[in-house]
């Protein structure tokens, strides 16, 4: 499946709920299994819905494979019914995609990680710091750990951060973990994945790189916005995930393009390394890094007020971001 999260107007304001892509349509999983529970004569439709399929990603996430297959069964169902659809009292089920605002898939994760995990990035990166790769990147994955609450999604514009002469976007994958679970064997990691969606770790290079020569973070440098979207992909749709073509573009031209496969440490690894003596929850995102060639800082090109920058993954899709001045 495609999993969004979505926003729903309503009199008493506007919520977030998960969601399915259907073609063009977006189909509300929590509003489609209390129809499915409803037809099956159950007694507290919307009750059992609430608990099986919950009606936001993260509680969505925590509900594991049971919640993931209850909303198959449910969007399998409501999309194949002859008539209109509609919940047990005239609730919208199907809504138009052109018709909805999405927002990250995720919009609340518990945690984002970000890896630093191919090798023509950090050799590139290096380069321009006059260093050689550093033998310890070799030994293990290497991340950071990113600001969970600066997250924004498909088309939500981002504004101009601190007083940055260097703003620049990075063309990641991110697999967002779907199972709770500790000391996690490589052979068993990729169990433990919910899906995958695009990730741009937005990076003000010149305050990044100021702060890390005191030998801490990225902190200020990234913590003001992460782009996730436009959607979550379960790993059942992707049948290579080493063959996808990573594509950036600003004001439409390709600045960066790449292939998911020329990552050295795989999300595997990432999560047997993180997991070691560690708890990982569902929803944690783990960013892939940077994709050899995919950001500005490698060509000394930067981004400006105004540019659109658009990430490209298939079949997750395009995640657009219009940057503005701080004063919009």
């Amino acid at each position: 499946m495609k999993l969004v999260s979505f926003q729903v107007n309503t009199p008493v304001g506007t919520f977030t709920r998960v969601g399915a892509m259907h073609g063009r349509q977006v189909v509300d999983l929590n509003m489609a299994y209390v129809r499915w529970l409803a037809d099956q004569q159950e007694a507290q439709p919307y009750r059992l819905a609430n608990a099986q399929v919950p009606p936001t990603m993260l509680e969505f996430l925590e509900g594991g494979s049971s919640t993931i297959a209850a909303a198959r069964r449910a969007k399998d169902y409501v999309t194949t019914l002859p008539t209109s659809v509609k919940g047990p009292s005239d609730e919208a089920i199907l809504y138009s995609a052109v018709d909805v605002q999405l927002a990250a898939p995720l919009p609340d994760p518990p945690s984002l990680r970000d890896f630093i995990a191919f090798e023509e990035h950090i050799a590139a990166t290096s380069k321009k710091r006059g260093q050689a790769i550093p033998p310890e990147w070799y030994k293990a994955p290497v991340y950071y750990k990113g600001n969970h609450r600066t997250i924004i999604g498909p088309d939500e514009p981002l504004s101009w951060p601190l007083d940055t002469a260097k703003l620049d976007y990075e063309l990641e994958l991110a697999c967002v973990i779907g199972s709770q679970g500790k000391d996690i064997s490589e052979q068993r990691a990729e169990d433990y994945i919910a899906g995958y969606t695009i990730m741009n770790d937005f990076s003000a290079r010149d305050i990044q790189f100021q702060e890390m020569v005191c030998r801490l973070g990225p902190a200020k440098g990234k913590d003001f916005a992460t782009a996730l979207g436009p959607c979550l992909v379960t790993p059942d749709e992707i049948a290579d995930l080493g063959a996808l073509t990573m594509i950036a573009r600003v004001n439409g031209e390709e600045w960066s393009r790449g292939r998911f496969g020329t990552i050295h440490w795989s999300f595997a690894q990432m999560i047997a390394h993180v997991s070691r003596g560690e708890t990982i929850y569902p929803g944690d995102v783990f960013g892939s890094g940077t994709v050899g060639g995919g950001c500005g800082l490698e060509m000394d090109r930067y981004l400006k007020p105004g540019d659109v920058v658009e990430l490209e993954i298939q079949p997750i899709g395009v995640l657009r971001t219009q940057v503005v001045s701080a004063r919009e």
